[in-house]
C-alpha cells in the first residue's frame, strides 16, 4: 500500500501538466492562523530548513509540497545518470533545475511568490508547485496555505480575511482532501480559526487530524493534557502534540535533528505517558498512514471519474473533426448536411428534437391551424358594419328611383368590404411562417451541424445564402396570397353551390310579416313617413342656402319596419357569403405558403447552397477555422491524453496493493 501515494503523485503531475485540476486528487491540507507554527510542522516532516521566514504573513501562495522517499546516496551510486546528491528538490515552473540546496529552494519559492504576489505581503491562489526527493522522508502529499489573518497589512486589500478564508475552504471543500489543523498550544483551543474552518467543511470530522503546536511555551503550571487526551475538543483522526523550533534556535540555525532530540526529551519529561504518540517523527507516520488509507477509500470514485471523463472528452474532440485535408470534399460534406438538417427540421424528422417549444415544421403546423386559423375565425362577418351603413349602400345602389326590391350591387358592395379584411391576417401569416424559416437556420446551425461551428465563415456565407433565398421568396408569396383575396373580390358569385340558401334568406325575412295585416302595415309605415323623415339623413332648413356639396349627416332613428327587414336580408347574405369565403382563404393560404415559400426553399436550398459556395476561389476561405476551436480541439486532446495516462497510471495498482 505504500506505492498508492506515489502514484497519487504521479496523477497530480499528469493534470498539472495541461493546467487544470479537473480530478479531486487525495492530498493533506496544512490549515492555520498566521505564526501558528504551520511551517515548522513542515520542515520538521521534511528534516530540513526550506520555507520562507520572517514576521507576518510569510506564505502568500499556497505550496503544494509533494514528498518522495527515495534510496540513499550510497544505493543511488550504482545507478547510471543519477543524481549526485542526498536530497534534492524541483518545481513544476522549473522543471529542468534541480536544487540541491535547501537555501536556494528557500529562495527560489520567495521570488517565485513575489512574481505573482508582488513584493509587499500581497497574496495570490496560483498554488507553486514542489517536489523534494529525500531518503529521509515519508512519501507525503501536503498543502500549505497561508494563515489565517485579521489585518491587511502592506499593499493587502481591505478584504484579506475573507480572500484568504476563500482559499482555505476552495481547498478543503475537496471531500478528496485531508485537513491537518494547526493551533498553538499557549491560545484557546474553543476559539481556533482552523478548527472553526475544518467544521464548516467536515462537520463529522472524519477528514480532520489536529496538531497541537508549540507545547513548550506554555504558561508554568498549565500544560495540554486534557487537549491531547481529545477532553475539550475531541477530533475522529486524531490529536498529535508537537515541540516548534524557536526563534532563537532558528537564529543560530539549530538542526532539525537536534530540534527532534530535544523534542523528546521534552515529551518523556512532560507528557511521559504521551511521548509515543506526539512529536514530529510520529505525526509523519500518522499522515503517511492515513494519507495511504484514505487514498484507498478513495480509489474507485476516482477510476470511475477518470473513466466518465474520459468518455466525456472523447465525444468532445470528436465533435471538433479532424483539420481540413480535401477542401473541396469536406464543403459538400458540409452543405449537404446542413440542407438535410434543415428540410430535415421541417419534417420533423431531425436528430436534435426541441422539448422546450415547436420547432420548424411543428411551429409552421401551428401558425397554420392555431395562430391563423383562430384569428380568421375571430373575425365577426358583420364587424365595423352598422344598420346605417347597410341602409346607405341600398338607398346609394337604388339611385334617383325608389327601390322595391334589395339592390343585389349593395350586397356586393358590402360583402367585398368585409372580404378585404381577410387579407391582412394572411399576409401576417406568411410573415409568421418566413420567421420560422429563418430561426431554423440557427437551430440548425447550433445543433444539428456541430462541423459547421469550426468554420464562421462558412457558416457566416451559408446563412447569407439562405436568409436570401427566403427574402426573394417573401415578396412571391405574399404577391400570391394577395392575389387569393383579390380574386375573391373579382366575382361575387352568387351561385356557388354553398349559396344556395339565399333566396330563402330573402323569402324567410318577408315571410315573418303576416298576410292578414300586411296592409296594416303598409298604412302604418305610411302615416310614419309623413310624421317622420324616412331618409336617414338631415334635411336643411327652410330659408337656409343649400349647399349641394354638403356631406349629408346620419341622423339617429329607429328603423321602419321595411328599413329592418332590409336590413336583416343583407346581414344573412353578407354573413352566408362571407363564410364561404374564409374558409376558402383559410384553406388556400397554407397551402399556397408550402407551395411558394416552404416547399420551394425545401427543393432548391441545396443546390442554391452549392451553386453560391462550391467555387475554387472561395474554398480556402470559407474553410479556415476559429482561433477558438483549434485551441479547444488542442486542450481537448491534451486533456484527453492526460486522463488516458491517468487511467494506465491508476491501471498499475493490483488488489494486493490496497490491503
Amino acid at each position: 500500500m505504500e506505492t498508492l501515494i506515489p502514484i497519487i503523485n504521479r496523477l497530480q503531475e499528469v493534470f498539472l501538466t495541461v493546467g487544470a485540476e479537473i480530478i479531486q486528487l487525495p492530498q493533506i491540507v496544512v490549515v492555520g492562523s498566521q505564526s501558528s507554527g504551520k511551517s515548522s510542522v513542515l520542515e520538521s516532516l521534511v528534516g530540513r530548513d526550506f520555507l520562507p521566514r520572517g514576521s507576518g504573513i510569510v506564505t502568500r501562495r499556497p505550496l503544494v509540497l509533494q514528498l518522495v522517499n527515495v534510496p540513499p546516496l550510497a544505493e543511488r551510486r550504482l545507478q547510471e545518470n543519477g543524481i549526485k546528491a542526498d536530497e534534492w528538490g524541483t518545481f513544476l515552473h522549473s522543471k529542468n533545475q534541480i536544487f540541491t540546496d535547501f537555501l536556494e529552494i528557500r529562495k527560489e519559492i520567495e521570488e517565485e511568490t513575489e512574481r505573482s504576489s508582488g513584493g509587499n505581503k500581497g497574496i495570490s491562489p496560483e498554488p507553486i508547485y514542489l517536489k523534494i526527493f529525500s531518503p529521509h522522508v515519508l512519501n507525503l502529499t501536503l498543502v500549505d496555505l497561508p494563515g489565517i489573518t485579521k489585518v491587511p497589512v502592506g499593499d493587502q486589500p481591505e478584504d484579506i480575511e475573507a480572500q484568504v478564508q476563500e482559499m482555505i475552504l476552495s481547498f478543503i471543500s475537496n471531500p478528496n482532501s485531508l485537513i491537518l489543523s494547526v493551533s498553538p498550544a499557549n491560545s484557546d483551543l474553543a476559539t481556533s480559526d482552523a478548527l472553526k474552518l475544518a467544521r464548516e467543511v467536515d462537520q463529522d470530522g472524519r477528514r480532520t487530524l489536529l496538531v497541537v503546536s508549540k507545547l513548550d511555551l506554555m504558561d508554568a503550571g498549565t500544560d495540554a493534557l486534557e487537549v491531547l487526551l481529545g477532553r475539550v475538543i475531541p477530533v475522529r483522526l486524531g490529536i498529535v502534540g508537537v515541540v516548534n523550533r524557536s526563534q532563537h534556535d532558528i537564529n543560530t540555525q539549530k538542526s532539525i535533528e537536534d530540534t527532534s532530540r530535544d523534542e523528546q526529551a521534552f515529551l518523556q519529561r512532560h507528557y511521559p505517558s504521551l511521548a509515543s504518540r506526539c512529536g514530529s517523527r510520529y505525526l509523519a507516520r500518522t499522515l503517511s498512514r492515513l494519507l495511504m488509507h484514505h487514498i484507498r477509500d478513495c480509489l474507485p470514485e476516482l477510476k470511475r471519474r477518470v473513466t466518465v471523463l474520459s468518455a466525456q472528452y472523447q465525444a468532445r474532440l470528436s465533435s471538433y473533426g479532424q483539420p481540413v485535408e480535401d477542401h473541396s470534399s469536406t464543403l459538400l460534406q458540409i452543405v449537404t448536411k446542413f440542407a438535410s438538417d434543415y428540410c430535415n427540421t421541417i419534417e420533423g424528422t431531425a436528430t436534435h428534437i426541441q422539448t422546450s417549444e415547436l420547432c420548424g415544421g411543428a411551429r409552421i403546423c401551428y401558425i397554420f391551424h392555431e395562430t391563423f386559423g383562430r384569428t380568421l375565425q375571430s373575425i365577426d362577418p358583420l364587424g365595423g358594419l352598422t344598420e346605417l351603413d347597410i341602409l346607405t349602400a341600398i338607398r346609394n345602389a337604388t339611385g334617383p328611383r325608389p327601390a322595391l326590391f334589395v339592390p343585389e350591387i349593395s350586397f356586393e358592395l358590402l360583402v367585398k368590404r368585409q372580404i378585404k379584411r381577410l387579407e391582412e391576417p394572411s399576409l401576417r401569416c406568411v410573415e409568421l411562417v418566413h420567421e420560422e424559416l429563418q430561426r431554423i437556420i440557427q437551430h440548425c446551425s447550433s445543433y444539428s451541424t456541430q462541423e459547421l461551428l469550426r468554420f464562421p465563415k462558412l457558416h457566416d456565407s451559408i446563412v447569407e445564402v439562405v436568409t436570401s433565398l427566403l427574402r426573394k421568396r417573401l415578396p412571391i408569396t405574399n404577391d400570391m396570397v394577395h392575389n387569393l383575396v383579390q380574386i375573391e373580390l373579382a366575382y361575387i358569385n352568387t351561385k356557388h353551390p354553398d349559396f344556395t340558401d339565399a333566396a330563402q334568406v330573402s323569402a324567410s325575412v318577408n315571410s315573418q310579416q303576416g298576410l292578414q295585416d300586411g296592409d296594416k302595415c303598409w298604412m302604418n309605415e305610411k302615416v310614419a313617413e309623413e310624421k317622420v323623415p324616412v331618409t336617414g339623413f338631415s334635411s336643411p332648413v327652410k330659408g337656409q342656402a343649400i349647399n349641394l356639396l354638403d356631406t349629408a349627416v346620419p341622423v339617429s332613428r329607429k328603423l321602419s319596419a321595411r328599413e329592418q327587414r332590409d336590413c336583416e336580408v343583407i346581414q344573412r347574405l353578407i354573413k352566408c357569403y362571407f363564410l364561404i369565403v374564409r374558409k376558402s382563404i383559410q384553406d388556400s393560404v397554407p397551402k399556397t405558403v408550402m407551395h411558394f415559400l416552404v416547399n420551394f426553399v425545401k427543393e432548391r436550398l441545396q443546390s442554391e447552397l452549392v451553386g453560391q459556395l462550391y467555387k475554387q476561389n472561395l474554398l480556402q476561405g470559407l474553410l479556415i477555422e476559429s482561433q477558438d476551436t483549434a485551441q479547444q480541439r488542442t486542450e481537448v486532446a491534451q486533456m484527453l491524453e492526460a486522463l488516458q495516462k491517468a487511467s494506465n497510471i491508476i491501471s498499475e495498482i493490483r488488489e494486493t496493493h490496497l490491503w
